[in-house]
């Protein structure tokens, strides 16, 4: 109750600059999720706040808006009007799962059972993402052989290995000990951009035009193998050097 009066008499612009103080390290982040992503995933999270909204709240329109874009590529025929609804749907569902958390952190309320059900939903709508991709594919493309239906499941394969390996690896190494943390890398945030979903889904925008689309997938697909490539290489050392304790 007095989070709730708390909502009530703080005013948005207090929220917001609350929040502005209360953001996460940037390291490891894109430069889309840093000047884009978090900033919009901010603003929506103070208004969430002022209007007593809860971060599973957010999660869950998240999931919504997310699903709406995913079941449209699996049903409808590829066009430009599709390709802007679905690009707008996945991107605003990237942009509340990044408030979902700025909000828990705005409510002081943040749970295990929160953070559970976010990379639930996460893990759900890209596995689900490829998987439509695939059904497109399938139903409306002329693609040059069937050959070409076996993308959607490597990069599938691909993105959930990565984001699997992302969370575990996180759980596993030991926390950093408090102190003055590195500036973020600029050039590590631009060589991110490829792998950050924001990104991501400016191919959908290409659905349109059957050919681009394919073109933009299948490069995609390549960069994030590359980088899945590097990150195991990455985590693996990272992690052989962890001594038990």
């Amino acid at each position: 109750m007095a989070q709730q009066i708390v909502a009530r008499n703080e005013t948005f612009g207090e929220a917001l600059g609350r929040l502005r103080n209360a953001q996460k390290s940037a390291k490891g982040v894109s430069l889309y999720s840093r000047y884009v992503n978090r900033p919009v995933g901010r603003v929506l999270a103070a208004g969430a706040y002022r209007a007593g909204a809860t971060p599973n709240q957010m999660t869950m329109v998240s999931a919504v808006l997310s699903f709406s874009g995913v079941v449209a590529v699996a049903v409808a025929d590829p066009g430009w009007p599709l390709a802007v609804g679905v690009y707008l749907a996945l991107v605003l569902g990237f942009a509340f799962d990044s408030a979902d958390g700025q909000l828990a952190r705005l409510r002081r309320e943040s749970s295990a059972a929160g953070e559970w059900l976010d990379h639930v939903v996460d893990c759900a709508k890209t596995t689900a993402l490829h998987a439509a991709v695939l059904v497109s594919f399938y139903r409306f493309f002329d693609l040059p052989g069937p050959a070409w239906l076996l993308l959607p499941l490597v990069f599938q394969f691909v993105a959930v290995l990565t984001f699997f390996g992302t969370i575990l690896t996180e759980k596993l190494l030991p926390k950093a000990a408090p102190g003055a943390a590195a500036p973020p890398s600029v050039i590590r945030a631009v060589a991110l951009l490829p792998v950050d979903h924001g990104v991501f889904c400016v191919v959908f925008l290409l659905l349109g035009d059957r050919q681009l689309f394919v073109g933009g997938y299948l490069t995609f697909c390549a960069a994030y193998a590359l980088f899945l490539a590097a990150f195991l290489i990455k985590w693996f050392r990272a992690l052989s050097a962890v001594r038990p304790g």
